[in-house]
């Protein structure tokens, strides 16, 4: 479970998002740092009996900097209002499969898999798919997937309009294989947050997900 502390701090910085305010607070920061830390240490100890890929591994090589990059941004508010951290055998900005946890009050979700891969491995993975659909099909739309996530993701601007070059439109994976990402994220309410059924529930959709991201590490080989 996180500590309400950490979610106040970051509640805090949506309103108060500049340099002066973040300086004067940087103890409460570092602090809600460290229990964000701390939680995603305890699901990589407890997960990695299950996927033992990422046993090595521990926080710090999965979070993300709360820094914004804003060179090309207009918002030039220069903090994330979130933590974030991407658990992945290769570390934070490694381009295959992982898992994700994603804490902002009101907003906080969980999940994973491959998000916006280079042109090469996206091959691969709607060459697998167009091979191997039935196995795919067992995987998200299994009971459990559908209940945990639904459905994969489909965030504007990861889904392409038309099938994509090189396969039929008719083709039975066509709607699989106009997918940019292969994602799959599920809500977190913030009443869960500070429950110990927090780790359970993250872990627990972890879980569902696995055989996804082996299926998409195989199609990578």
């Amino acid at each position: 479970m996180l500590q309400s502390s950490t979610l106040q701090f970051l509640k805090d910085l949506k309103l108060n998002n500049n340099k002066s305010w973040f300086d004067d607070n940087r103890k409460n920061y570092e602090k809600a740092r460290q229990d964000f830390a701390a939680f995603i240490d305890t699901v990589i100890q407890k997960f990695s009996k299950t996927d033992p890929s990422i046993s090595h591994l521990a926080a710090k090589d999965c979070m993300f900097r709360i820094n914004r990059d804003i060179r090309f941004s207009k918002d030039k508010t220069p903090y994330k209002t979130n933590f974030g951290a991407f658990i992945n055998s290769e570390g934070k900005k490694s381009m295959t499969p992982g898992y994700y946890f994603h804490l902002e009050p009101g907003a906080s979700f969980t999940g994973g898999g491959m998000w916006q891969p280079p042109a090469d491995m996206l091959a691969k993975v709607r060459q697998e798919i167009d091979y191997n659909l039935s196995d795919f099909e067992k995987i998200i739309l299994s009971k459990k997937f559908k209940t945990t996530y639904g459905s994969l993701s489909v965030e504007e601007g990861q889904v392409l309009s038309r099938v994509p070059k090189g396969y039929e439109t008719d083709n039975p994976a066509a709607e699989y294989l106009k997918h940019k990402s292969f994602v799959a994220l599920t809500n977190i309410a913030d009443a869960d947050l500070t429950s110990k059924a927090l780790l359970t529930k993250v872990t627990g959709a972890f879980e569902i997900l696995l055989p996804l991201n082996n299926y998409l590490n195989n199609a990578l080989g």
